[in-house]
């Protein structure tokens, strides 16, 4: 029963497996792996989220979903991501690579198709020290 009650505030991505049974994945796990998959981009500084999430950030807890969004449509995925971007790098290359990662991850770990893949740079890191 608590699994139950447990599974009634996430939202599920199913996927039928043969005659076995289905998958079920919750959109957390598709947003988890966009967002490693966005960050190991070079030129990508941070993913940026919400203010909920700066303040779980702060918390010390990590929330590797941090400014993602994840919608189910007919197309398939669609993968909103805002990003900050290091200084000194291209980003219409940068961002055409996170399209390709965020997208050949989603399809290959979790096996449903991606119909789209916007990204939105929200802030450049200046600090060219590191």
């Amino acid at each position: 029963m608590a699994r139950e009650n447990e599974n009634k505030n996430l939202n599920w991505s199913s996927k039928e497996v043969s005659s076995i049974g289905e998958v079920m994945i919750a959109d957390d796990v598709i947003a988890t792996i966009a967002g490693l998959a966005a960050t190991e981009v070079e030129g990508v500084f941070a993913m940026q989220g919400n203010v909920t999430n700066e303040l779980v950030g702060r918390l010390g807890m990590k929330n590797l979903t941090k400014g993602v969004r994840i919608k189910l449509e007919e197309s398939g995925v669609a993968v909103e991501l805002s990003v900050q971007m290091r200084y000194g790098y291209s980003i219409p290359k940068t961002c055409k690579a996170i399209q390709e990662k965020v997208k050949s991850a989603i399809e290959n770990m979790v096996g449903l198709s991606v119909g789209v893949v916007n990204v939105h740079i929200v802030g450049v890191d200046t600090n060219t020290t590191r």
